[in-house]
């Protein structure tokens, strides 16, 4: 018996010591300093999402997001900043919606943040509130493809209705029915500066686009321009009309 219990006492020992040991690892590894932090959240599950609550640097507001627990890359971030684009030049192409000033919106409503949820409950790039996402059959207002194709053509629903894209903005921050109330832009601080700073990023872009299209292409150094020599009509003496290069 004495043996028993001191082989008992012995195995108690090493096990404690082991579970003491464990313990001192994990709270000295990286992973637990920065779940103390509140960097990381528990679970790693790649689908799973995480809110998260920060303060606007604008307004001082605290506004919440989703955000997807495992933060992309550097070449993913890059990738679907393409992805986007694309998505964009699509759903306004197939709308009749010029893509600048979708970008422009997206800039303003969520600054490219698919995850973005505002104080008041819209979500995602173009920020739909919950009852009109479903109203454009969006599942989930977290998917940009689906984000972006409503938020376009829930614009170009208003700006066939108001035939004036000051309005239709006015419309798409405030609602339909705060326009309809006031036959303008209604009078709320935040629906007039929103209105003022989607049109300046918007006159941004179109001038931006403007200048670089009006850039004269210049060849690759070490390339030389291809040129053709001029053609020019002339009559000889006989009055007929003959074509000869010049240079």
């Amino acid at each position: 018996m004495v043996t028993i219990a001191a082989s008992m006492l012995t195995n108690k020992k090493v096990y404690i010591c082991f579970i003491t040991a464990f313990a001192m690892m994990l709270a000295a590894s990286p992973y637990s300093r920065l779940a103390a932090a509140g960097d990381i959240p528990a679970a790693q599950n790649p689908s799973q999402k995480a809110l998260v609550v920060r303060a606007d640097r604008r307004t001082g507001k605290l506004v919440r997001s989703v955000a997807p627990v495992n933060a992309p890359s550097s070449g993913a971030k890059a990738l679907a900043s393409i992805n986007i684009s694309e998505m964009v030049e699509k759903a306004a192409h197939d709308n009749n919606v010029d893509p600048l000033l979708v970008h422009s919106i997206i800039q303003v409503e969520s600054n490219y943040n698919p995850y973005a949820v505002s104080p008041k409950g819209a979500q995602g790039l173009m920020q739909l509130m919950p009852p009109t996402a479903r109203d454009l059959g969006v599942n989930d207002s977290f998917d940009p493809r689906q984000n972006i194709e409503a938020g376009v053509r829930y614009l170009k629903y208003l700006q066939d209705l108001y035939k004036d894209d000051r309005l239709a903005l006015a419309a798409y921050n405030a609602g339909p029915g705060a326009v309809q109330k006031y036959k303008s832009i209604p009078p709320y601080p935040e629906t007039q500066d929103y209105v003022n700073r989607v049109g300046q990023q918007y006159g941004a872009a179109k001038k931006a686009t403007a200048q670089h299209l009006a850039e004269p292409a210049v060849p690759p150094v070490g390339v030389m321009e291809e040129t053709h020599p001029r053609l020019e009509p002339f009559v000889d003496a006989e009055g007929r009309l003959h074509l000869r290069t010049t240079q």
